[in-house]
């Protein structure tokens, strides 16, 4: 766990607390710094206790292969303009506004989006998770004041590296491909985010 569980579920209750029509949280931090599994553990302990929360992850995002192939970027995949950052922003603000979004998700299998992976409907809280949410340039600035908070995830490099390596043989690549992308991208696209850290509520 990224948290240990007792913090996590007081942090749920001041969510919960906070909670009104619709409450936005983003959970920010470099690529395998654990959001997505600290996005669902929130959102598994918000359910428990009665309110109804979705995860709505910015790697729905991610151009397709066909795209970034046509750009040029297919092995820089992962860095902020290999995202729709447009759609994300767009999409972001109908969750605020209080709309029904079919959220695109992000499938490790396919390596492509799933278009609405998830469908937000009613729920008051929304956890939103990825890396570049307090990147202040381009159409990333807007996402900071579509977020009711920011929390953090700091971890060094010596952590991250392995759970990259891991996750990319997982997904299929040679030792040496993964080994190449996490050293030409993923460090690169972890140092970025890690200077947006100041715009967090909260660093954990």
């Amino acid at each position: 766990m990224t948290l240990d569980e007792d913090r996590l579920r007081r942090l749920g209750k001041q969510i919960s607390e906070k909670a009104g029509a619709r409450f936005v949280l983003g959970i920010v931090g470099p690529p395998g710094a654990g959001k997505s599994t600290l996005a669902e553990q929130l959102r598994d302990i918000l359910n428990e206790a009665g309110r109804v929360a979705l995860v709505a992850p910015m790697d729905g995002f991610h151009r397709s292969n066909a795209e970034l192939d046509a750009m040029g970027a297919r092995a820089r995949k992962g860095e902020p303009d290999t995202f729709d950052a447009d759609a994300y922003v767009a999409a972001l603000r109908q969750v605020r506004a209080g709309n029904r979004v079919e959220w695109p998700t992000f499938s490790r299998v396919t390596d492509e989006p799933v278009p609405g992976g998830v469908v937000i409907e009613d729920e008051p809280i929304v956890i939103t998770e990825g890396n570049y949410l307090l990147l202040h340039e381009g159409p990333w600035k807007d996402v900071r004041s579509l977020l009711d908070e920011a929390w953090f995830i700091d971890v060094p490099d010596e952590v991250l590296v392995p759970r990259l390596l891991e996750r990319f043989l997982a997904g299929g690549r040679s030792r040496e491909e993964a080994e190449a992308k996490i050293a030409a991208s993923d460090l690169r696209n972890a140092a970025l985010v890690r200077a947006t850290r100041d715009r967090a509520d909260l660093v954990l």
